[in-house]
């Protein structure tokens, strides 16, 4: 697989440095982890509001299907840069050495990985599950790391019946009484619900980061090559990134009509409401006010691997500068939020 995804990745690298090199603007594709909602508002308006042109970057934006969905594709060189979690990052790499893809800005710095319960059903804290039915898709991010989030809760896994659901069942499943909670983004399942008709006071988010998990969530990730090759254009894409984080920081209304604009199913106050709780749950951390965005810590990520280990036999040695890289970080102060 390693081969392959090294001989299409010189292949593509080669081609765009040659775009590059005459300084024009070109087409960068960037592939996200999911469909067009609140939270990829960000890089929209890096579009809309002349962020990414402003670096002589072209970005065309890709949904996803999920956490793992980018990774290969930027692992492969058919995309420059990806949004991905983290996590999944390290299991990829683990499993394939010296794959050319590494993290190297975090947005996330505290993850949406939750379990979503109904109060009506007997699930407001992670002991309830004990008992009871849980639905979980199994590609999704929040699924992995359960066995984790379990051990620091204390929770006996045979007690626990899971049923595994598909992405567009989770919800209605819930909402049905089929399952008695599920695993998912935080801000997804409950809007998700919320449109369902699930009375907002019924639905209970235990976020997996307030019950002893220290894990990070997804972070922009770079084909190495490619950054390799291009370095002041990687720099000029999480730069851009930055002041699209800061557009709809400032300005969530703006941000959830950019996403309605490429989605024109999508509700404008709900995928508010979904922008918002991202922001205030997952982006803008007390770390990230302090010390701006895009940094992980190497004391944190050492703690979060020993979590993963719990979940995940590791067949390398995880070296903590081939998944993340700081490099290529801005040092102008875009990475300031507030």
């Amino acid at each position: 697989m390693l081969k392959r995804i090294v001989t299409t990745l010189a292949l593509t690298a080669s081609l765009t440095t040659a775009v590059f090199a005459g300084g024009h603007t070109t087409k960068i594709p960037f592939a996200l982890d999911w469909k067009f909602e609140g939270p990829s508002a960000a890089y929209f308006a890096a579009v809309d509001n002349g962020h990414f042109a402003s670096e002589k970057l072209d970005v065309e934006i890709s949904a996803g299907k999920g956490s793992l969905d980018a990774i290969p594709k930027v692992a492969t060189g058919k995309f420059p840069f990806g949004f991905a979690d983290i996590n999944s990052l390290i299991k990829f790499i683990d499993q394939n050495p010296g794959a050319p893809v590494k993290a190297i800005m975090m947005v996330y710095d505290k993850p949406p990985f939750a379990v979503v319960g109904r109060a009506s059903q007997g699930v407001s804290a992670p002991k309830d599950l004990e008992g009871k039915v849980l639905g979980a898709p199994p590609p999704d991010g929040a699924w992995a790391q359960f066995k984790p989030f379990a051990s620091a809760n204390g929770l006996d896994l045979s007690k626990i019946k899971v049923e595994p659901v598909g992405f567009p069942t989770r919800e209605p499943m819930l909402k049905e009484g089929k399952v008695d909670a599920i695993t998912g983004f935080s801000f997804s399942s409950f809007l998700n619900l919320v449109r369902l008709g699930v009375p907002e006071k019924d639905i209970q988010v235990i976020l997996m980061a307030d019950h002893g998990l220290s894990l990070y969530g997804n972070a922009i990730i770079v084909n190495t090559e490619f950054a390799e090759a291009n370095p002041n254009k990687v720099t000029g894409f999480l730069r851009a990134v930055a002041k699209g984080w800061q557009d709809v920081i400032a300005d969530p209304k703006m941000g959830a009509a950019a996403v309605a604009k490429r989605n024109p199913a999508a509700n404008v106050e709900l995928e508010q409401r979904r922008l918002q709780l991202a922001i205030d749950q997952n982006v803008l951390t007390e770390a990230v006010k302090r010390n701006g965005m895009g940094l992980v810590e190497a004391a944190r990520f050492d703690k979060a691997l020993t979590q993963l280990a719990e979940n995940y036999d590791f067949k390398t040695q995880v070296d903590f500068a081939t998944i993340y890289s700081d490099a290529y970080l801005p040092k102008d102060g875009s990475l300031k939020l507030k």
